[in-house]
């Protein structure tokens, strides 16, 4: 019987090691690699070819939202497991628009990771049961940006927009400061005013508005 090949796509190496540790048990799953960044994600799909990517979004150098669409680009043969801490319906709405098959939580089991590595394999969406019923689009439901509010966003400034895209991307403190042409102080000065605006105090929670926001760009090449 023909395994399931696997890409682990993680920041964390104790994530990634877990995983791989879990889905060894199963008989039809084969774990083919490991990436730490969405850069290295997308190199490594191209050159492995697995038959699934399971992916985180937050992480440096390149996000999951990002890596997701480049390799649904480079290699549309690959399915897109997104599995993530955010439960948000925005996140998975823009992610399954971006060409992920299926999303799931990290608290899940790993019968439910096995599960969903199956089905999307198969071409099958998979939406983990817990997000469902909030995910599940319906006529009368607002949009990501009525959801949010859009008078919170309305009041960055445009540069604090910026510093924040490029967080939601991955950059550090530093590279967003040479990615604006300002300073390291500068720039954590707006990183601090973001977390005041909009009551957020990490940088996961940073990235999950700016993903939900639609303030990453999925157009990069």
């Amino acid at each position: 019987m023909k395994k399931i090949t696997v890409l682990l796509v993680d920041d964390h190496s104790v994530v990634r090691e877990g995983l791989h540790a879990l889905l060894q048990a199963e008989s039809d799953i084969k774990v083919v690699g490991q990436a730490a960044t969405g850069v290295e994600a997308v190199e490594k799909a191209g050159k492995l070819r697995p038959d699934v990517v399971v992916m985180d979004i937050a992480m440096p150098l390149l996000n999951g939202l990002e890596a997701t669409r480049q390799i649904r680009e480079k290699t549309p043969e690959t399915r897109i497991l997104v599995l993530s801490a955010y439960s948000n319906p925005a996140c998975i709405e823009q992610v399954l628009a971006l060409g992920a098959t299926g999303y799931l939580i990290k608290k899940s089991s790993v019968h439910s990771l096995a599960l969903a590595i199956r089905q999307v394999h198969k071409g099958e969406r998979f939406i983990d049961p817990y997000v469902e019923a909030s995910f599940t689009p319906e006529p009368e439901k607002k949009t990501v940006h009525e959801r949010l509010g859009d008078a919170r966003r309305a009041s960055l400034s445009a540069r604090e927009t910026e510093v924040l895209k490029l967080i939601a991307e991955g950059l550090l403190n530093k590279q967003v400061a040479a990615q604006l042409g300002i300073s390291a102080k500068t720039s954590e000065k707006h990183r601090y005013s973001l977390m005041e605006k909009l009551g957020i105090h990490d940088t996961a929670g940073l990235t999950q508005y700016a993903v939900a926001a639609g303030l990453t760009d999925s157009r990069a090449p």
